[in-house]
């Protein structure tokens, strides 16, 4: 116990706050995702609010991933891991889900940040920092062009008929994961809490403690319950 306790009381409890409130956000968005495309439950607002609410949980997973991977010794070791999750999420939605698979989702892009990051890290932050705004301005342009090939997916150039329910290209989101490890050396760089406030128990925290398992088995339970109650329903 007071080993775990020690554990918990070297995080930085801001981190872990966080990533469990984009956890929150993330799942209420699968959640509704669900409802919307699997029983063609109406969602209001679902391509305005709903998407950007979805986006926005995105977009604090990678810039909390960019600031611990400045937190890490190994980000080759982490990056392959999640990179190889990513890849058995994609055959397991390929079994399923044949239509519209995951194809370069978050967890490859995060994978695949974490190991780029592990060779630039060295490089001076003005570099990084002008290198990640050329990365996003890219994503834009790459967004916009559309080639007959899916070599290209992992860089954001599709077809006009590419579908997938979970795409995060590099271009831009590795420069979302870049600024964060930005942060990560600037604001961070004692690794400490910069709040000055001692560890605290909470919920959000100790999902943040473990964003991976959660976000691994919440989509499973979540489809699991929704049958369930759809099928008792009928």
């Amino acid at each position: 116990m007071k080993t775990l306790q020690n554990t918990h009381a070297s995080r930085i409890w801001e981190i872990d706050f966080l990533r469990g409130l984009a956890l929150i956000l993330m799942m209420l968005f699968h959640l509704l995702y669900d409802l919307c495309y699997f029983y063609n439950i109406n969602i209001p607002y679902w391509n305005s609010f709903w998407t950007l609410e979805g986006k926005l949980s995105a977009i604090l997973f990678m810039i909390l991933a960019g600031i611990s991977s400045t937190f890490s010794k190994n980000n080759l070791k982490r990056g392959f891991r999640i990179f190889l999750i990513g890849m058995a999420l994609s055959l397991g939605t390929y079994i399923f889900m044949p239509s519209e698979y995951i194809r370069f989702g978050i967890l490859h892009m995060l994978g695949s940040g974490m190991i780029i990051y592990y060779f630039i890290r060295n490089l001076p932050l003005t570099f990084i920092f002008i290198l990640s705004l050329i990365i996003i301005f890219l994503g834009y342009i790459f967004n916009n062009i559309y080639l007959n090939t899916w070599l290209l997916i992992p860089f954001g150039i599709t077809s006009l008929d590419f579908v997938s329910m979970d795409f995060y290209p590099l271009f831009p989101w590795f420069g979302v994961f870049l600024i964060g490890t930005i942060i990560g050396k600037t604001v961070y760089k004692e690794k400490k809490s910069i709040l000055q406030k001692p560890y605290r128990k909470n919920f959000l925290s100790f999902l943040g403690r473990h964003s991976l398992i959660v976000y691994l088995i919440h989509q499973p339970i979540f489809l699991l319950i929704l049958y369930i109650i759809f099928n008792i329903k009928n």
